[in-house]
């Protein structure tokens, strides 16, 4: 079955996720969509001192956004910031270091930006892919502290103030992988069994999905969407997958076509007249599902990883300093 799921993905991939797959879906788009003034509204890009993260900030600021840029490494955010501002003549841009893979300081950020600003909108990009099985300090699975986990902790602890918000929308940059990984919730830090990064990744990018139907249940508020940005040239794919990238590199998006739904679900006004919690690719809503790859998983599976991330968020809630 793996077999099945991993060669339907990857022929899916060759015919849509490519530059020619994002040429061909925005002969459909509508440039007015994404042709808005956002002045007044903020927004918070983790992840965003490269990629598509970048990408998508730089074009939020082009529109009049307040841009949050929440990134790991000081001097590369600080570089990117100064990129941003000079291409845009957007001085509301304002930096944070936050390490997306260490919980408490997550809890320490938010509790910080609750009392400072105002938040419209959440993009969930920063993510990793770890080859080896590495641990965090809190001895918790690098991959799944970074992808799961912290999109986990930054969405709940940020959802009392976009619950405040107009037009309040989280948006999480997930992957196409995860079609070919059921969920999975016996071995959340993938301790049983040889360790494959990219597999985790794709169960990380699965469990992103599932963490967006279950908020859009929840938080009726606010608009929730996960996408796909299609195989693009970023730093991290070329650091991550470098035989992948040496066999595609002449076929993938660049970081703008792979940033442009992040960027329609966040500004257009389209995005919001669909159903919250839906799964987007080329600002369409697709399928999570592969045809007969049997990767849906029971109800009880969803919930379940819900009531264990929230215990993982509350017990290193409990040790974050106040500030």
């Amino acid at each position: 079955m793996s077999w099945y799921r991993n060669t339907v993905w990857f022929v899916k991939g060759l015919r849509e996720y490519t530059r020619g797959g994002y040429e061909s879906a925005s002969k459909h788009f509508n440039a007015a969509d994404v042709e808005v003034d956002v002045a007044g509204r903020s927004f918070l890009v983790t992840g965003a001192n490269s990629g598509i993260g970048k990408a998508t900030a730089k074009e939020i600021a082009r529109r009049g956004g307040t841009v949050h840029l929440v990134c790991r490494n000081r001097e590369r955010a600080e570089a990117a910031k100064e990129e941003i501002v000079t291409e845009t003549g957007n001085q509301n841009i304002f930096l944070h270091v936050v390490d997306i893979s260490n919980p408490k300081e997550i809890w320490k950020f938010a509790e910080k930006f609750q009392n400072e600003h105002k938040l419209n909108v959440l993009i969930n990009n920063a993510g990793c892919m770890v080859n080896t099985r590495e641990l965090t300090e809190d001895g918790l699975e690098k991959n799944f502290a970074t992808n799961t986990l912290g999109t986990y902790i930054m969405t709940t602890a940020l959802l009392p103030l976009l619950e405040k918000a107009a037009d309040a929308r989280v948006i999480t940059v997930s992957s196409g992988g995860m079609l070919v990984q059921k969920l999975n919730i016996s071995d959340l830090q993938s301790g049983n069994g040889p360790f494959d990064g990219t597999m985790v990744y794709a169960q990380n990018k699965r469990q992103q999905v599932v963490l967006t139907e279950q908020w859009a249940k929840a938080h009726r508020n606010i608009h929730f969407s996960v996408m796909h940005p299609g195989w693009a040239d970023t730093p991290a794919v070329r650091s991550s997958m470098p035989d992948f990238y040496e066999r595609m590199k002449n076929s993938l998006r660049t970081e703008a076509q792979g940033a442009d739904t992040v960027l329609w679900l966040a500004v257009s006004a389209e995005a919001t007249k669909l159903p919250s919690g839906l799964f987007f690719q080329d600002r369409q809503p697709v399928p999570t599902h592969l045809p007969l790859a049997y990767t849906h998983s029971p109800p009880e599976d969803e919930e379940k990883l819900m009531e264990v991330l929230e215990e993982f968020s509350q017990k290193f809630k409990s040790v974050s300093p106040r500030m």
